[in-house]
């Protein structure tokens, strides 16, 4: 059973610049006035920069972080223009409001604003910090990023140019652009099939091409929908579906490999073709070629297929199963040999302009805002820079091979099937959760793998009320076994205590987990679930579905419904349960979901548990539990690394 442990307190210390009755803390009277050159305060660290602390701001986002943005030259540019823009007010110590300590005095007038970004440039680039897209190799400009000019440019008037939120400073059409990518070699190319070749058509409705496999010699498996329901209540804030499949005729594989508790599997999704007949309208691409048989050849890489080897290849597809089954159009940030290839094929010559511009060394802090910024998809590139309409397989040589999208199995393939008659179906057990960001039309938009798996639910769920079954429907999901080695499987152990600790899909596995276990007499009473949602009366998933008495192995945290505490809490709360469960023989502490946000609190109260109760500090605490990570006792999987990310090159 689980256990309350009463909350500690943490008393504010009395400093020079603090006091327990006042916690905002003052800032120091005396602060040195910043001297140096520019080349003197460009060498130190960006963050010394900033004139507020960053680290202040906090998201409950699930995305990814990314940097802050250098200060885009038009911000600065537009500053030094025009005093009436300055948001810097001259020093007046004696009327001056008192700062907070987390902000630091760096210019108190245009002067120093001069000296700080240097005499000769006014407006030198600092250098940016990486955002691991890669946009920083080109180095930064040493020159003015943008000069003026009597022939200045304007930007496309569509709403699609407008929410990319581009700053592109005072940018002419004569302005002097260096360091532009080359333009990328064209590695695709299409040719026609004679009449008497092309008698085969390819159907690709429900599966991929052929040769979209994921471990030769066997193709994707067209797994039959069995059933689809929509896990989460009407009013919750994320949608979750659970998919009953059949793999009955699954193909048998060497080694005797077969669906594990814990697995997952691979699902091809393809792209939505509403979005890809856009892409097609877009690219003026006639109606009548979209779907006929051609004869691909490519010079190197692995594209279209998705783990072949790096060669070139000569296949028969249409140039729809290239767009809809092969290109990422919708997950990857732009990148600048995409921008490259709009710009050689933009007949208008402002967008051109803009375009080169984001491919070049002065552009760089912008593409670096474009690529870190929100989701932006091919259609909406194409939608801004109207007048680019490049050929399709030269876009197609750019653009990111569309991956498969794995889920966890929730649960025991083992012990599932349903019966027709007296042969049994057998059946695996996905819960998918939907992935929504905003569109630039307005709304929101859909992940590509879950976005896919939600249409599919949503057309069983149609049928149903009009009396039809999902069977008799036909559905099928285009899959694939894969990451039967991924930790949770890999540790996963038959006796020895088990804490299963997950928030929102992330707790699916366990509950294959959980039925396995109710197998063994020998682990009654060892284990038990921390579930954390945001309101168990909307989305606490399976809900009664665990085959055992909930209440004595599951404690379901609820983050806002009464008094809101996530599952991290919990997991202090319970210390004496982790404590003795890490340090029993073959013990083991799984943790499932969000790196960002549910990942890094957990672990972070896991660190606090050893602190408190094996007297060690925090350094010795994170050393025991990677030390319980090396030995398989500490599990941590994030729900994210399910999605594999791959180039087309």
């Amino acid at each position: 059973m689980f256990h309350t442990r009463s909350e500690s307190h943490h008393f504010i210390p009395q400093t020079a610049t603090s006091h327990p009755n006042d916690p905002i803390p003052e800032e120091p009277t005396a602060v040195p006035e910043q001297h140096g050159s520019a080349d003197t305060i460009g060498t130190s660290s960006p963050s010394s920069l900033l004139l507020t602390d960053s680290s202040a701001s906090s998201s409950d986002s699930e995305s990814p972080s990314t940097p802050v943005s250098d200060r885009q030259a038009d911000d600065v540019y537009d500053a030094l223009r025009s005093d009436k823009t300055l948001s810097i007010a001259p020093a007046s110590p004696t009327k001056d409001r008192k700062r907070r300590a987390s902000t630091v005095l760096i210019s108190s007038n245009p002067g120093d604003v001069r000296r700080i970004l240097g005499e000769e440039v006014g407006t030198a680039l600092v250098d940016k910090v990486c955002c691991g897209g890669g946009c920083c190799f080109l180095g930064s400009s040493d020159v003015d990023p943008v000069t003026e000019s009597s022939i200045p440019i304007s930007a496309p008037d569509n709403d699609a140019f407008q929410s990319l939120n581009l700053k592109i400073g005072s940018l002419s059409l004569d302005t002097k652009l260096t360091k532009i990518v080359d333009l990328p070699e064209q590695i695709v190319s299409f040719t026609s099939i004679p009449k008497e070749g092309s008698s085969q058509e390819s159907s690709t409705t429900q599966q991929p091409p052929k040769f979209v496999t994921p471990h030769p010699p066997y193709d994707v498996f067209p797994a039959k929908v069995y059933h689809a329901r929509e896990l989460t209540k009407p009013g919750a804030e994320k949608r979750t579906y659970h998919f009953d499949l059949d793999v009955t005729d699954y193909p048998t594989e060497s080694g005797n490999v077969d669906f594990v508790v814990g697995g997952a599997i691979g699902v091809c999704a393809p792209n939505p073709e509403a979005l890809v007949n856009e892409i097609f309208d877009t690219l003026a691409v006639p109606t009548f070629v979209r779907d006929k048989p051609i004869m691909l050849r490519t010079t190197n890489g692995r594209w279209p297929t998705i783990w072949g080897d790096e060669t070139p290849r000569q296949l028969m597809t249409t140039r729809r199963d290239l767009l809809m089954w092969c290109s990422d159009v919708q997950s990857f940030p732009p990148t600048k040999l995409l921008l490259r290839v709009l710009a050689e094929y933009a007949e208008a010559p402002n967008e051109k302009k803009i375009l080169l511009y984001l491919s070049s060394a002065q552009g760089q802090a912008s593409f670096c805002d474009l690529r870190t910024g929100p989701y932006v998809t091919l259609s909406q590139l194409l939608n801004a820079f109207p007048s680019s309409r490049p050929p399709l397989d030269h876009l197609l040589s750019v653009l990111n091979t569309l991956m498969p999208r794995f889920y966890s199995l929730s649960q025991d393939p083992q012990i599932s099937c349903t019966r027709e008659g007296v042969e049994c179906r057998r059946l695996i057990e996905i819960a998918v959760t939907v992935h929504e960001m905003p569109n630039w039309r307005g709304g929101s938009r859909t992940g590509v793998g879950s976005g896919y798996l939600e249409r599919v639910a949503q057309q069983i769920t149609e049928a149903e009320k009009t009396g039809i079954s999902a069977e008799s429907l036909d559905l099928r999901v285009p899959m694939f076994r894969g990451l039967m080695a991924n930790p949770l499987a890999k540790e996963f152990v038959s006796d020895g205590p088990m804490l299963l600790i997950g928030a929102g899909v992330g707790v699916a596995p366990f509950r294959g987990f959980v039925q396995r276990r109710l197998k063994s007499a020998n682990c009654a009473n060892k284990v038990w679930v921390l579930q954390g949602v945001r309101d168990s009366l909307l989305d606490e998933l399976y809900s009664g579905e665990w085959g055992v008495e909930e209440d004595k192995v599951k404690k379901v945290v609820q983050s806002r419904r009464g008094r809101g505490k996530y599952v991290q809490d919990e997991v202090r709360h319970q210390a004496d349960l982790v404590w003795f469960i890490i340090n029993a023989p073959d013990g083991r502490v799984f943790v499932c979901g969000s790196s960002k946000g549910m990942g890094e609190g957990v672990e972070k109260a896991l660190v606090e548990v050893v602190m408190e109760k094996g007297t060690l500090n925090r350094e010795e605490s994170e050393e025991f539990w990677a030390r319980k990570k090396a030995d398989g006792q500490y599990i941590a999987v994030s729900t994210e690394k399910y999605v594999l990310t791959g180039s087309i090159h």
